[in-house]
């Protein structure tokens, strides 16, 4: 079995989207979501989790059933009620009467990626499993440079039902919206903390596991509304232990990320910016590992 972290870490986080939709906001008719007073685009921690969670799920998926361990508690479209049973159910089979909320808690990490990894809040009044504060977390990525929303009109050549046909009279074209920004080029930072890894079981294997969906997730997610886009850089800064070397933000710090020179045109590409490590300023005890 693989063996628990035993090293804080911190990563910064580099992905990009071209002429599509990173993160639509439902109260914004979907329009992507941005800062109001900066204008800057925004992608939630909430977002980037999913897409982990959809990787994950497609490696696992692409074995002969789910390796132990490693299946996923928030699934889209799942019931997160018949995931909890599934802890009483197995425990219960092993003699242990009426199971304690810690003991269902302790099956839930154990057996769900997303659980041990991000944590969870499964005090639901069926089948209770408390809640877990999971090792990683991520802030809001955050654009490098303002985005423009873009309000495009799409048309259909069909409709859906006859009676749009009529009311059409022989004219089957439907219009719709499609919101994107032309280009955009997103930061998101996160920790790894090896003492709540501890706690909810959080290994080596997961560790490498969360580092290749961060590289590869963007890959399996394509739809005609997100666009193009793509893992850019991944940048880790690993402690000696648990405890850690240096402030975190000390460490994102060392990480620069701006617009070249482009003559007052905007930024269409990721080539169009530069990226600067201030590798002398790494603080002793921390190693910086380049993922991508």
């Amino acid at each position: 079995m693989s063996e628990l972290i035993t090293k804080r870490y911190e990563f910064v986080y580099l992905f990009d989207v071209e002429n599509g939709n990173p993160n639509g906001d439902p109260d914004a008719g979907n329009m992507p979501r941005i800062d109001a007073e900066t204008s800057h685009g925004i992608v939630t921690d909430v977002c980037l989790k999913r897409k982990v969670r959809n990787c994950v799920d497609i490696i696992q998926g692409n074995k002969k059933g789910y390796e132990k361990g490693y299946q996923i508690y928030v699934r889209e479209k799942g019931i997160l009620t018949n995931e909890q049973k599934k802890s009483y159910i197995a425990l219960e089979e092993k003699g242990i009467k009426n199971p304690s909320i810690e003991q269902a808690q302790s099956w839930m990490c154990m057996n769900f990626f997303d659980v041990r990894t991000f944590g969870a809040v499964m005090s639901l009044k069926e089948f209770n499993c408390g809640q877990v504060r999971g090792p990683v977390q991520f802030n809001f990525a955050r654009s490098i440079d303002p985005v423009t929303p873009v309000e495009l009109s799409i048309t259909r050549m069909a409709v859906a039902t006859q009676k749009e046909a009529d009311a059409q009279k022989g004219d089957n074209r439907t219009m719709g919206k499609k919101n994107i920004i032309h280009y955009g080029l997103y930061r998101s930072e996160g920790y790894i903390s090896a003492h709540l890894a501890e706690k909810t079981g959080f290994t080596e294997k997961d560790l490498e596991l969360l580092w290749d969906s961060l590289i590869n997730m963007w890959d399996h997610d394509h739809s005609a509304a997100r666009g193009k886009m793509n893992a850019r850089k991944l940048f880790v800064f690993e402690h000696e232990g648990k405890l850690g070397n240096a402030p975190a933000h000390k460490l994102f710090d060392l990480v620069d990320v701006k617009q070249k020179d482009l003559n007052g045109i905007p930024a269409r590409a990721f080539k169009d910016y530069e990226v600067v490590i201030d590798k002398e300023k790494l603080p002793s005890g921390v190693n910086l590992l380049e993922k991508l």
